[in-house]
């Protein structure tokens, strides 16, 4: 099994380049990074944890400029985003930004996109909370036309494109419906989810992994009614507390990428956790 991290990176924690050639070096498959832009501080949103918003929610790095540079310092780490807010991106630039750092890096992009829960961060970006969910699957129609090898034009209900030539194109080659990075789709399981995953995506990132025996049969029913490949659907469960029962669990479901929880610390700290993670690496263990 794969075993990536996630960290909200700040301007307060070790550096993305500090990080990446760590991971690189211990075996890590992955670092993906999360997004918020800013957070109101007028909040009526609350936390989904619960309790008071961590700090670091405020202070995140751009994950894009973040993950230029791990890409710089990096021959095969993975690099992906957990999650972009496609909603809150002018899809014209985003499409720009992905196909560049999956350009640059060689293909070792995942896009992570997922809808929000912050309605006042949203908000601030002109989107209305009750289409975004439609917003983004539009805004992936029109990346997609960027991406396309031929100049093709996209008119959807939120924005247009003409075609165009755009430059770089994403080294990932198209396969299926999906043109563009490995693009997996964060959310709470249900049929509007897993609809939006079989019909744009290559999988799911589902934050924590719980309750994955339940929902996966239906994911793949879902998956196999849209005409896709069952070999080809992809389950990342994210920001995982790992522990070798859990990850045994997830092999067994035939899942084999987890991506672990990192604390928002600094350089000292993130080691000292990446030391004790390097238990579950495929080569430290034989148990996961």
């Amino acid at each position: 099994m794969r075993i990536a991290v996630t960290i909200f990176l700040t301007d307060e924690t070790i550096t993305p380049a500090t990080l990446a050639r760590e991971l690189e070096q211990r075996g890590f498959a992955g670092l993906y990074l999360p997004e918020h832009t800013h957070i109101p501080v007028e909040r009526t949103t609350p936390y989904p944890a619960g309790g008071d918003l961590p700090r670091e929610y405020g202070r995140t790095l751009d994950p894009f400029v973040a993950l230029g540079q791990a890409a710089a310092v990096t021959e095969r780490l993975g690099l992906g985003t957990g999650i972009t807010l496609v909603a809150q991106h002018d899809p014209i630039d985003l499409a720009k930004q992905i196909a560049t750092l999956d350009h640059l890096s060689g293909g070792r992009f995942t896009l992570g996109l997922g809808f929000g829960w912050n309605v006042e961060e949203a908000a601030d970006h002109g989107v209305d909370w009750r289409t975004r969910r439609e917003l983004v699957r539009d805004r992936m129609a029109l990346m997609r036309a960027l991406w396309a090898e031929e100049p093709v034009a996209y008119e959807g209900t939120f924005a247009s494109v003409r075609a165009s030539l755009a430059y770089p194109k994403p080294a990932q080659k198209p396969r299926g419906p999906v043109v563009g990075p490995r693009t997996l789709i964060g959310g709470a399981a249900g049929p509007k989810l897993f609809a939006h995953i079989s019909e744009y995506a290559d999988g799911w990132l589902p934050i924590g992994g719980r309750g994955l025996s339940e929902s996966l049969p239906v994911l793949r029913a879902a998956w196999a009614d849209a005409g896709r490949d069952p070999a080809a659907l992809h389950v990342v469960p994210y920001a995982v507390r790992p522990t070798p029962g859990k990850l045994a669990h997830y092999a067994d479901l035939g899942i084999e990428e987890v991506v672990v929880q990192l604390p928002p610390e600094g350089e000292a700290e993130v080691l000292r956790v990446l030391d004790e993670l390097g238990r579950y690496l495929p080569s430290a263990s034989d148990t996961v």
